[in-house]
């Protein structure tokens, strides 16, 4: 797991990566019917489902997943999200376009994903451990916890083109291997970086 502070605006953000996961559909499920729970029992189930859950065939790197991360914090911040929480905005912020479904649909956990990236944003002190989340997360995912930098080997560079609709860029002409990744790493940077400014 990735851990990081961001001082100013007193928050702490962990991330962790998992591969061969095989509850994702059973995720999918508690996370559409927390929505709705009523009681105390909505209010733990939302509590243990307090992460992003992103499906990282669609990300490129670290940089883009931190720069989502702080332009949701800063949404927050200035009570200005366009979603409900802190995660789900992180979702939405990843996404080209502004439709929140889409959004959700695309970056979201589905029943197919096999790879995928939870992400816990903590506003507001007393922020839990490291070893406490590391345990959650591990409870939560049936799947093998993997460092990030396994994070290239499961991005799916030729869908990453075609939602962020750069198989048309010049810049990508006639350029393949590491440089194309490289070059589409920083187009998608670029984008999620300017989404609140486009938005």
């Amino acid at each position: 797991m990735y851990s990081y502070a961001i001082p100013h605006l007193d928050a702490t953000i962990h991330i962790a990566l998992y591969e061969n996961v095989s509850n994702s559909e059973e995720l999918l499920k508690r996370i559409i019917a927390a929505s709705t729970l009523e009681g105390d029992e909505g209010d733990i189930e939302r509590a243990t489902l307090n992460y992003a859950f992103v499906d990282p065939t669609l990300v490129t790197s670290l940089t883009q997943l931190q720069t989502a991360v702080y332009h949701a914090l800063l949404s927050s911040s200035q009570s200005n999200l366009r979603t409900k929480t802190v995660h789900s905005e992180i979702i939405y912020i990843l996404n080209p376009t502004n439709n929140i479904t889409e959004a959700l649909r695309r970056f979201g956990v589905s029943k197919s994903t096999r790879s995928l990236i939870l992400i816990r944003v903590n506003e507001r002190p007393p922020h839990p451990s490291i070893e406490e989340l590391e345990t959650a997360m591990n409870d939560l995912v049936n799947g093998e916890p993997v460092e990030l930098d396994r994070l290239s080997a499961v991005t799916d560079w030729a869908a990453v083109r075609k939602v962020y609709k750069l198989n048309g860029d010049v810049v990508l002409a006639g350029v393949k291997g590491d440089e194309e990744k490289r070059i589409v790493n920083e187009l998608v940077i670029s984008t999620v970086a300017t989404k609140s400014v486009a938005a």
